[in-house]
């Protein structure tokens, strides 16, 4: 039972990190997605547009601590987590 609350929130924050990363792209950007995610790689951004992308985690995370859902608010911190290790190894390579 356990696990599965934590993959459920594991999967919230996935969710929640591609729809903050889309929602930054469609409102910031005049290019298109894949054109704007093709230009961020090149010049060596794509890792912060995830990580602005993961500040919706901080909505997930903080929504589960309130309704006391301790163990999803523990999936979504590993999606977090996830995150700043493809973060890390974007900046690394």
């Amino acid at each position: 039972m356990i696990k599965k609350e934590v993959f459920i929130g594991f999967v919230v924050g996935i969710i929640a990190n591609v729809i903050g990363f889309l929602s930054y792209i469609l409102l910031f950007s005049d290019l298109s997605i894949v054109t704007t995610i093709q230009v961020a790689r090149e010049q060596g951004h794509l890792g912060s547009l995830l990580a602005l992308g993961a500040l919706l985690n901080l909505a997930a995370f903080f929504g589960f601590i309130k309704l006391k859902r301790d163990h999803r608010a523990k999936g979504v911190l590993i999606a977090t987590f996830l995150t700043a290790i493809v973060i890390l190894l974007l900046k690394i390579f």
